[in-house]
């Protein structure tokens, strides 16, 4: 039987984030890795403003104000960010399956991590200064409704979120 990690990411997954992930358990450890990509993750204007400005990204903080896509974007956006992070964790020789996550991002999550008896619970994102500091980022919440350690990576980096 398999061990499971239950990976939630808002971003495609890339080299970095897949050696990241896969560094969690050794070779001779049967794991496998369950991507879940959400269809929507109802963002809140303000607060990705304020984010895109706190990393001095004025053309992002410009960007948010675009009119925000329908639904069916969204869906064919989570579906290329599903494939390009399989594609990536296949290359890497990871164990993987993935699906797309309607609805609430972290409560797909934490259904998936019960439904698995997952040991591990990783979220990859890109910083979210607002969220991440007042620890309302999906890997808090998440861990609050686990009541288990969850690992929160920003994505392409080696940095670990405060969570």
């Amino acid at each position: 039987m398999s061990d499971a990690i239950i990976i939630l990411t808002e971003e495609p997954l890339t080299a970095v984030d897949v050696a990241n992930i896969t560094d969690l358990y050794g070779p001779e450890d049967n794991v496998e890795l369950v991507l879940l990509v959400p269809a929507d993750t109802k963002r809140n204007l303000f607060v990705d403003v304020v984010d895109q400005l706190t990393m001095l990204d004025l053309p992002g903080a410009l960007r948010e104000f675009r009119e925000k896509p329908d639904a069916q974007t969204v869906m064919i956006e989570a579906k290329d960010i599903l494939a390009e992070s399989m594609a990536v964790l296949e290359a890497a020789g990871a164990k993987a399956t993935g699906t797309v996550a309607e609805g609430d991002a972290v409560a797909s999550l934490v259904a998936k991590v019960t439904e698995t008896g997952a040991r591990q619970a990783v979220v990859v994102t890109r910083p979210h200064a607002v969220a991440d500091t007042f620890r309302q980022d999906w890997a808090n919440q998440a861990q609050r409704k686990l009541g288990l350690p969850v690992l929160h990576l920003y994505s392409d980096s080696g940095f670990i979120g405060d969570s």
